[in-house]
């Protein structure tokens, strides 16, 4: 019985039933009990075995809450968290915009050339405007009418003159630049690049003003055939004489 009870408590678990075994003794002359007492019972023993067993182990037993799982949490609760969580995890990434914003700002301030800079223009397609052509490789255009009968001739400097009524052409796309009247007669800069230009002059009236855009198949003025209209073309301040006439069309010399 000792043996049973010790092995309970090793496991540290309540004892419902234990099995006693009553060995008889060797003692051939062992007195007999007297009438008047009344021997335990193996049921008996077995009730106080139990109970005994039950007290010494039962202050550090508690099965039920080893054994039984977890309540959940009520589905408010549940919900709660998860929307605290995706709260979480909101203002998290809206902190990173801000400070990548803040770490783009000072780098545009303090250094404009720096890699994140270069890198971040490259993304945005940024890239630096394209180099102007040169006046060479821009297309002429006549500047009269196909259907003139204007005779247009080209000196040793580099001026086209014609005298005949109609309407007069740039030699080709830019932007009025400037526009000065002399007596009857008006002047016009026309700006095709940051350096190329062309000053026409003997003009009788403008159709455009100063800063709009011309085109070379539209006309910009118009000449009464009164006075000789003068086309002069620029590189810089360098009067241009390095074209011919196919025509009426100015060509540039190879």
């Amino acid at each position: 019985m000792n043996q049973e009870l010790d092995y309970a408590e090793m496991l540290e678990i309540p004892v419902s039933t234990v099995n006693v075994v009553k060995k008889k003794g060797l003692n051939l002359f062992k007195r007999k009990p007297a009438k008047t007492e009344q021997a335990a019972q193996p049921d008996d023993l077995k009730d106080l075995v139990v109970d005994n067993v039950n007290e010494r182990v039962g202050a550090y037993v508690y099965a039920e809450d080893l054994s039984e799982p977890q309540e959940d949490l009520p589905a408010a609760v549940t919900g709660r968290v998860k929307k605290d969580k995706g709260n979480l995890v909101i203002i998290s990434e809206l902190v990173a915009v801000c400070v990548i914003a803040v770490a783009i700002f000072l780098t545009n301030i303090f250094m404009p050339t720096s890699v994140i800079n270069t890198f971040i223009s490259s993304l945005a397609g940024v890239n630096k405007p394209a180099a102007e052509p040169t006046y060479k490789e821009i297309k002429l255009s006549p500047v009269v009418s196909d259907f003139s009968d204007a005779d247009i001739t080209v000196s040793e400097n580099g001026v086209l003159s014609f005298t005949a009524e109609g309407a007069v052409y740039p030699v080709c796309a830019g932007k009025i630049a400037s526009i000065s009247q002399d007596g009857e007669n008006y002047t016009v800069k026309i700006a095709h690049t940051s350096t190329f230009s062309s000053v026409i002059t003997g003009l009788s009236k403008v159709y455009s003003q100063k800063d709009s855009a011309v085109a070379a198949n539209i006309p910009f003025a118009y000449s009464d055939g009164n006075s000789e209209v003068k086309v002069s073309m620029y590189d810089g301040e360098t009067l241009l004489n390095c074209y011919t006439l196919s025509g009426e069309i100015p060509v540039w010399n190879s």
